[in-house]
């Protein structure tokens, strides 16, 4: 639903709350027209009863949303880096960022509060986001003669030679 005061004028708000305080319209009709609840809709008449002359609807915020404080980002993007030199090293075997254990660390370590897809966005947006990489089609070949005949294998055939081997010297000892 949208805000009242992107529906409303201050003067239209304040025309209304003057008709409900002369009796003229029920409050019920008045939070349908609003669209607020009652607790909002006592609020607001409790406003304009304290100075109408200053009435007013209007919000505006303190401060900018969507942001985080220049000492998060910094340390969002040490932990990243940090990932980094992991994945490129040759002789550890990871491949991807685990922005979970930077979410951890930055609790842990800082006592810093971010939310994981805060994390993720600063990663895609300072180059620290490595894309999901393809998947091998898996073609499965039929390696049976006829419907359920089971094959197994995982056997080793380099095993299965070698266990042959004695047999085969047995049988050549028994012709002689």
């Amino acid at each position: 639903m949208v805000q009242i005061h992107k529906r409303f004028t201050d003067e239209q708000v304040k025309e209304l709350i003057e008709k409900y305080l002369r009796k003229e319209i029920s409050r019920n009709y008045l939070q349908e027209i609003l669209g607020i609840s009652k607790t909002r809709f006592f609020a607001l008449v409790k406003e304009h009863r304290r100075d109408s002359s200053s009435f007013s609807i209007r919000y505006f915020r303190e401060k900018k949303t969507r942001t985080i404080p220049k000492d998060i980002e910094r340390n969002i993007l040490k932990e990243l880096t940090t990932e980094k030199q992991l994945i490129e090293h040759k002789d550890i075997p990871i491949r991807s960022y685990n922005y979970s254990y930077i979410k951890d660390q930055l609790e842990t370590r800082y006592k810093q509060h971010v939310s994981l897809p805060t994390i993720i966005d600063r990663a895609k947006k300072n180059g620290f986001y490595l894309k999901k990489p393809k998947r091998n089609v898996h073609d499965r070949e039929v390696l049976t003669h006829y419907a359920g005949e089971l094959i197994q294998h995982d056997s080793s055939h380099l095993l299965l030679i070698g266990a042959i081997e004695p047999f085969r010297d047995r049988r050549n000892r028994a012709s002689l």
